[in-house]
């Protein structure tokens, strides 16, 4: 059964009605099956015209999806032989923070993700995705270890932000953060980001250096979430669909900004839809970045990386008299 969104009950009724025909014993001189063909191509027609015209507060929706595959998901569909890694050496292990070393495409490598879970009880194990210094510390040093056994290093983002709780700020939030962006910006192999869900603020940059970005067609990447800039601006969350407009936090938007180098479309009507044709088209992005990124000189990879992230900002106008 699926979870729809306010914007979907239009799609929820027609696919409650396959779903009441396909329960109905058959009747002399009715043909159910092509009746409930008919409605699946009215759903098709349907998902597609939706899709096609979100606005930036329900693409948000949708990359909050409670059904979305998250993290692990992907881990799971992607990488061979995945052997976690707990702990950050320093204080404790931090389940919003998953990685380890697996094979992907016959070859060896890092994945480091934040994960929200996937239902009440993995929500709160995960801390819905919002890791502490110590899950941040983590990252860093399976990092370290994929930069030592030159191990190319992949981040699955999907977390609202980093943990704002006092004991996460006692043990140094953004000094952890801080450090992740300094070391991944020097490290010494390639690095492919991938936003699947949420990029929620310094929490997905703190995995979100990189030397290839990329975005799931209908997951965001933003300094905050639209709540809290409209709590800022007008004094209202309600005000977040103002607000998520004025972000530009999509995929689609920060592709032509210059921030993300690559959107990837999803399944019709989401990933939440189909996680198989979500994880493929994952793995052929993966698989196209990761040959490119293998050719390149250590020195000249981080050279790019360098260029790549200076370049954020920079902006061509036109001259008065032109």
């Amino acid at each position: 059964m699926h979870n729809y969104l306010d914007f979907e009950k239009p799609i929820a009724e027609l696919e409650g009605k396959i779903e009441e025909l396909r329960h109905q014993p058959g009747s002399e001189g009715v043909n159910i099956a092509d009746q409930v063909s008919e409605l699946q191509a009215k759903v098709g027609k349907l998902l597609a015209q939706t899709y096609a015209k979100l606005t930036p507060w329900q693409k948000t929706q949708v990359a909050r999806h409670h059904d979305r595959p998250h993290a692990l998901d992907y881990v799971t569909a992607l990488i061979e032989g995945f052997t976690p890694l707990a702990g950050d050496r320093q204080f404790a292990e931090d389940p919003a923070v998953i990685g380890g070393l697996g094979r992907f495409n016959g070859a060896s490598l890092v994945v480091i993700g934040t994960e929200k879970g996937a239902d009440t009880d993995g929500r709160v194990k995960h801390n819905f995705g919002m890791a502490r210094p110590e899950g941040y510390r983590k990252a860093q040093r399976l990092m370290r270890l994929a930069e030592r056994f030159g191990l190319p290093a992949i981040p699955l983002i999907d977390t609202p932000g980093a943990y704002p709780g006092v004991d996460a700020e006692a043990r140094g939030q953004a000094e952890a953060i801080a450090r992740n962006l300094r070391v991944m910006s020097q490290l010494k192999v390639p690095i492919i980001a991938t936003v699947v869900g949420e990029g929620g603020s310094g929490g997905a940059l703190a995995i979100g250096v990189c030397d290839h970005l990329q975005m799931l067609e209908f997951s965001t990447y933003s300094v905050i979430s639209p709540e809290g800039c409209a709590s800022i601006l007008w004094r209202s969350a309600d005000k977040a669909p103002e607000a998520a407009a004025a972000m530009g936090l999509t995929a689609g938007r920060l592709h032509e900004l210059g921030i993300v180098d690559q959107v990837i479309k999803e399944p019709l009507g989401g990933a939440h839809r189909d996680y198989e044709q979500a994880a493929d088209a994952i793995r052929k992005a993966l698989v196209k970045q990761l040959d490119e990124l293998k050719t390149l000189e250590v020195e000249a990879l981080v050279e790019r990386r360098y260029d790549r992230l200076m370049s954020y900002g920079n902006v061509v106008s036109a001259t008065a008299d032109e």
